[in-house]
């Protein structure tokens, strides 16, 4: 009996700390959503600017909503608005007469990216090899709404971004984003600049630019089944 207990001892001791790592492992939930907000500065580039991205920089807010399919890939909706600002007097060109343009608007721009974590992004369950820290590359379509004294203009937009994620906690992530999106359009910059040079615009040239670097928080719900194999 004695030799018995001396078993069963040795058995509980070792058995002890798998099970209660096993239940460690468990008890770390994945998510298939995420919500999440970003602020930060922002940058335009057309006829107003043809070289400084961050000659006037702006304001940038946004929101966000992502589908996390798996460690590497989500799909994400974002609503944006920024202040963009530029002035002609910044430029080298001397324009005819002499004439000097400036403007302010804001720019809103709603759309849908794909998004590419480089590394296995997440936090627990080491044999995945997951990483809590990952750069990103990002590249959508969107709808861009820009105002500027007085007149609104829209046109389809293409946002490209490289970012990085840290996830601080299983359900909250920080980021940081440099996003750069063509307007296929000349009106960001009002109406006066749309054909400086007199040169007649068209869906890929004399288009303008904008950019934002945005710091974000999110966090991610809908907790994702992890103890049966259906695929959701």
């Amino acid at each position: 009996m004695r030799s018995l207990s001396s078993v069963l001892f040795v058995f509980m001791a070792l058995a002890c700390p798998a099970l209660a790592m096993s239940q460690a492992q468990a008890s770390v939930e994945t998510y298939k959503f995420d919500i999440g907000a970003g602020l930060g500065m922002s940058g335009y580039l057309g006829d107003a600017n043809e070289s400084n991205l961050y000659a006037h920089p702006g304001v940038g807010v946004n929101a966000s909503f992502r589908y996390l399919i798996n460690t590497r890939w989500a799909l994400r909706c974002l609503v944006t608005a920024a202040s963009l600002s530029g002035t002609t007097a910044d430029m080298e060109n001397v324009l005819p007469e002499g004439k000097v343009y400036d403007f302010n608007s804001w720019v809103y721009d709603l759309g849908a990216r794909a998004e590419f974590n480089f590394f296995n992004y997440g936090i627990g369950e080491t044999y995945k090899h997951l990483s809590r820290f990952s750069p990103y590359l990002s590249l959508g379509l969107g709808v861009n709404m820009s105002k500027t004294d007085g007149d609104n203009f829209v046109a389809m937009s293409l946002p490209m971004g490289l970012g990085v994620k840290f996830k601080l906690k299983p359900r909250i992530n920080l980021g940081l984003e440099f996003s750069m999106t063509k307007v296929f359009g000349d009106n960001v910059d009002s109406r006066e600049l749309t054909d400086l040079y007199q040169i007649k615009s068209s869906f890929l040239k004399n288009t303008d630019w904008y950019s934002t670097l945005m710091f974000s928080v999110s966090y991610e719900f809908g907790e994702r089944c992890v103890t049966c194999h259906r695929i959701d």
